[in-house]
């Protein structure tokens, strides 16, 4: 074997102690290597991550941008009467309800004897809480954002930021103890759903009455214009049995403080403290031991009636033993 090709045979690399490997991983002056890359390829691996992380943050920043635009406004909705899922075309409330298990019924059925309507009465008294929280008699238990409003009051003469009272206090006899459910004949409590910034168009001519409309109720509206026209700005209400045979056993109803929702309370904002006003049905003397059917109705020119879809409607049964 030649010199030539000893020298073509390889020759392990001198052995370097651990400083000397550091050093030359650091800085390789026969590769031109700077920690392990020459610098071409630091060139690129740097290129390629400020480009990864402006388009990451180009990213995140878009999607916090669209979250912001869509945001859910506690005090605000985004979308508002036709835009929304609500719709323009309130419906009726009653309490109290049955059970939350029975969620397809709308029965309300107690034994009069022995206290059956206790448990009635009970959730009556916590739904109505709120309301009797608006006439304590000690200013400082009182909401500041609420005051007494009247029909001569227009709404846009309310001050921003405060809300009508609903007057608890005028719907006896239906505010005493136990409702009336003690003596046989219940109050119902009704509520208009609240729609934001929607506004009622009043039937304010007694001339000008839906032919649907239940006679009792037309003559109301025309004892309350010949009384106070200003209070004709109402959302009327009336019940009466569905059928003929409900008609026959439901007896006389009155309301409280008067057959409909007044237009003060009107269009809901959700100013702090505002109570959706409402109205107490009381049944006097339906018949005992016979299932009665009830439907109550909103009138209003721009609330749509439909039995069938419960619009502008509410339906529930009524039972005393």
């Amino acid at each position: 074997m030649d010199k030539k090709d000893k020298e073509e045979f390889y020759s392990p690399p001198p052995k370097l102690g651990k400083g000397e490997q550091c050093m030359t991983f650091i800085w390789n002056p026969e590769t031109k290597e700077f920690m392990g890359r020459t610098a071409g390829s630091w060139a690129k691996i740097l290129l390629f991550y400020l480009i990864f992380y402006i388009v990451l943050s180009v990213y995140w920043g878009g999607l916090w941008v669209a979250f912001k635009a869509i945001a859910i406004n506690k005090e605000t909705p985004r979308y508002m009467l036709k835009e929304s899922l609500i719709g323009t075309n309130p419906g009726l409330g009653f309490r109290p309800m049955p059970a939350a298990e029975f969620v397809d019924s709308a029965l309300i059925w107690y034994n009069q004897n022995n206290y059956g309507y206790l448990n009635w009465t009970t959730q009556l008294e916590k739904f109505l809480k709120p309301y009797y929280g608006d006439t304590s008699s000690r200013p400082e238990d009182r909401n500041p954002n609420v005051q007494n409003c009247t029909y001569e009051t227009p709404t846009k003469n309310v001050p921003p930021n405060r809300v009508c009272r609903v007057p608890i206090e005028k719907f006896a006899p239906c505010h005493q103890q136990h409702y009336q459910y003690d003596k046989g004949s219940p109050c119902i409590f009704l509520k208009l759903n609240r729609i934001f910034n929607w506004i009622p168009e009043y039937y304010n001519d007694s001339k000008i009455l839906p032919e649907k409309m239940p006679n009792h109720l037309k003559l109301k509206i025309k004892n309350i214009e010949d009384r106070n026209r200003y209070e004709m700005n109402t959302v009327w209400v009336s019940c009466e049995g569905e059928n003929a045979a409900d008609r026959e056993h439901i007896g006389p109803i009155s309301m409280f403080p008067s057959p409909g929702f007044p237009g003060f309370y009107f269009p809901f904002s959700n100013a702090k403290g505002y109570l959706s006003p409402l109205v107490a049905v009381w049944f006097e003397k339906p018949t005992k031991g016979v299932l009665i059917n009830v439907e109550c109705k909103a009138w209003a020119k721009n609330i749509e009636y439909d039995r069938h879809d419960r619009r502008g409607s509410v339906h529930f049964e009524l039972m005393i033993d």
